[in-house]
């Protein structure tokens, strides 16, 4: 019997991901698999990204720091523990709060327009 491969990483460890500039202050490494793909969100003290939607399925946990998370017409805080999702295609964004946040985002499917380098939040930024 064959074994499978195992694929180990660390929240703390750029390797084995993709890294990307989101915004200023805003960076993320990029782990993607075949149906999901995990995007590990570091934001400086205060720094805001920029309202956006996709299509895919996004859920987020708060690993460490605060925000406000804007989602449609909503906000709400949230600190390290929460969990949220973003259903598809609904306008969001998030400002870290004086201690910058650590969110690890949680994509489904995987985001076809973070399979490449860039920068922003999406393959035409």
């Amino acid at each position: 019997m064959a074994r499978s491969k195992i694929e180990l990483f660390n929240l703390d460890s750029e390797e084995g991901g993709m890294f990307r500039q989101l915004a200023d202050g805003m960076t993320t490494t990029i782990f993607p698999g075949e149906n999901a793909m995990l995007s590990v969100v570091r934001i400086d003290p205060h720094a805001m990204g920029e309202m956006h939607k996709h299509p895919e399925e996004q859920w987020g946990v708060m690993l460490s720091g605060s925000a406000t998370r804007y989602q449609d017409d909503e906000e709400f805080q949230i600190s390290k523990g929460d969990i949220w999702r973003t259903p598809p295609n609904a306008l969001h964004t998030m400002k870290a709060g004086p201690d910058g946040a650590v969110v690890l985002d949680i994509f489904s499917p995987v985001r076809k327009d973070y399979l490449s380098p860039g920068v922003g939040f999406s393959a035409t930024n």
